[in-house]
């Protein structure tokens, strides 16, 4: 009961939303579904008059007339079903692009620990199979109730005023009918759950084998990819084939009840006709009205079936539309005033989910308009640092400040754009090497494009690219190498010439000529600039005004790089491992 409740508030409120957005084209559309129904029904009505007017007393003129007439009558059908067919297949398309485009804002709203939780494919799905499954269900809903039951009621009507007793006699199979869809679309609703989740695990074995191609090349994992798209597949194709075979057996079921009312009537009717002496034109009126009214009953009796497959989808989609944003900005958020740039960390504790502090108890300060090195080991906490700077997430305890701006009192729009973000997982986007630039700064000129590109060392590859800057990159930028890669994300954000400068490994997938010039770049780009970078090479972190060495969500030394090399700790131990001669590394 309370799963029938759950479905019933979730077609309640798919038919709200959709009537309110979509009223005036709905009504077009019943009208004109109202005129097919009607013009079914009056092909019906007429045939009493046919066979008592025309066969019976052999009026030809009359015949004449009554062609003319059921001509009008199918041409004015036609007419209305192709209207009502175009009216609701872009109400349809409507539906599907607006349902997409509110799913999508809504998972852009989301924060980075929602996508952590929710597979990309299971939201791929949502955003496509979803979105076409409140369409068909409202697609369904209106067809059938807007001509079908019109149609139905309309051919009742001719079959009441034809011979009431001889309906009561024909609809005595209508119980049966009604129990039998019943119990198969309970069952369509247990496969349709399955399916969905058979849907995005197909998706999930195409994302992974196209971004993971090289591995599963390197690997020889081809056979291994097979088959589980293989095994994928066939639980989709075996689920499809049983909600097909339910949904089929609707058709023997009202094929074999039609047949019996059908059959029914014509015996009662013949022997009304023959033993009573009642007209043969209602006899054929109520026939033809039976007849007519077969296939849009049958659509009715799947009407259950089908809307209950749809219904999967929407709940889905619901279910996701409702879920809330991890981080939400404060009614009264203001713009982040940038002063100095001074980033500071006050007693932070934070942890993934419910997992134990990846930061415990964290404070420091990293000055304004200077170079904050985070050093240490793997693990330590360091990209966590960035990540809560940029109010990827929330701190458990404490406070993440700019400025003595608390960043949960301000927009993420003023926040995240005082902020530039180059990580050791470049992601490029879909489109041009200059699209992908562009991105620190749309709008930018050819002229800043271009100095951004050869500030990071990357014009020169650009030029050799086949089209230059108009070069496609590929998806996720695989038509470029990892350096090259690198070093477009290193000119986004040399364009977008944010005031806080966050660098998470910036320079790690580039040879070492390739990793001076682009240092240099850095170098500049980082004067006057608060700037917290990330890096296991410590040469690129020697000239700090300050390093910090993070080990297990604290920080265990704090100083410059001659400090903490005199200081013979944790640092004075890492420059030892990579350069061998603590003496030589600190001159």
């Amino acid at each position: 009961m309370k799963s029938d409740a759950q479905r019933g508030e979730t077609l309640k409120r798919l038919v709200a939303e959709s009537l309110h957005a979509y009223a005036w084209r709905y009504a077009l559309a019943f009208i004109a579904m109202a005129v097919v129904a009607a013009c079914t029904a009056l092909s019906a009505w007429i045939m009493r008059d046919l066979i008592n007017g025309v066969f019976q007393n052999r009026d030809f003129g009359l015949a004449v007339w009554f062609g003319i007439t059921v001509f009008s009558v199918f041409l004015i059908k036609g007419v209305a079903a192709y209207a009502s067919n175009v009216i609701l297949s872009r109400i349809g398309n409507a539906i599907v692009a607006a349902q997409q485009t509110r799913i999508f804002r809504h998972l852009l709203g989301q924060g980075v620990d929602f996508y952590h939780q929710h597979a990309s494919a299971d939201l791929v799905t949502r955003v496509t199979h979803n979105a076409q499954a409140a369409r068909d269900v409202l697609q369904n809903i209106v067809t059938t109730v807007g001509r079908d039951l019109l149609t139905v009621i309309g051919l009742i009507g001719v079959m009441l005023w034809s011979d009431p007793l001889m309906f009561v006699v024909s609809g005595l199979v209508m119980p049966f009918a009604v129990l039998g869809v019943n119990r198969l679309r309970r069952r369509v609703r247990r496969l349709a759950n399955s399916e969905f989740a058979s849907l995005s695990s197909m998706v999930g074995v195409v994302q992974e084998t196209v971004q993971g191609v090289r591995i599963v090349k390197s690997f020889g994992m081809e056979d291994r990819m097979q088959s589980r798209m293989d095994a994928t597949i066939d639980a989709v194709r075996q689920r499809a084939d049983k909600i097909a075979t339910l949904g089929a057996r609707t058709a023997p079921l009202m094929e074999t009840l039609g047949g019996l009312a059908i059959a029914a009537a014509i015996v009662y009717g013949a022997w009304r006709v023959i033993h009573q002496g009642v007209d043969a034109g209602s006899f054929f009126a109520f026939i033809t009205a039976l007849l007519l009214a077969y296939d849009p009953a049958k659509r009715l009796a799947r009407l259950g079936v089908e809307v209950e497959k749809g219904l999967v989808g929407v709940r889905l989609m619901y279910e996701l539309l409702d879920t809330e944003p991890t981080l939400k900005e404060k009614p009264d958020a203001g713009a982040l005033d940038i002063k100095t740039g001074t980033v500071a960390f006050e007693a932070v504790t934070f942890g993934y989910r419910d997992n134990d502090p990846v930061l415990k108890d964290l404070s420091f300060i990293a000055p304004g308009g200077k170079m904050t090195a985070l050093v240490g080991p793997s693990g330590g906490g360091k990209s966590t640092i960035i990540a809560l700077v940029q109010r990827f997430f929330d701190v458990r305890e404490g406070r993440v400040a700019v400025d003595g701006q608390d960043v949960r009192d301000v927009t993420f729009a003023s926040l995240r754009g005082h902020m530039a973000f180059v990580s050791q997982d470049v992601f490029l986007f879909q489109g041009t090497v200059r699209e992908n630039i562009v991105v620190g700064r749309p709008g930018a000129s050819e002229e800043d494009i271009v100095a951004a590109a050869k500030a990071a060392h990357a014009h020169d590859f650009i030029l050799d690219l086949p089209e230059g800057y108009q070069t496609l990159v590929g998806e996720h930028g695989q038509g470029l190498s990892g350096g090259q890669r690198q070093r477009v994300a290193i000119a986004r954000a040399i364009l977008k010439n944010a005031p806080i400068m966050l660098l998470d490994e910036a320079t790690s997938a580039l040879d070492s000529e390739s990793e001076y010039e682009v240092q240099r770049a850095l170098d500049e780009l980082m004067a006057g600039r608060t700037s917290l970078v990330i890096a296991h090479r410590l040469s690129t972190v020697m000239r700090a005004d300050k390093i910090l060495v993070v080990d297990a969500g604290r920080v265990v030394e704090t100083g410059s790089h001659a400090e903490l090399i005199a200081r013979n700790g944790l640092y004075a131990h890492y420059v030892s491992i990579q350069f061998g001669d603590r003496s030589a590394a600190a001159e």
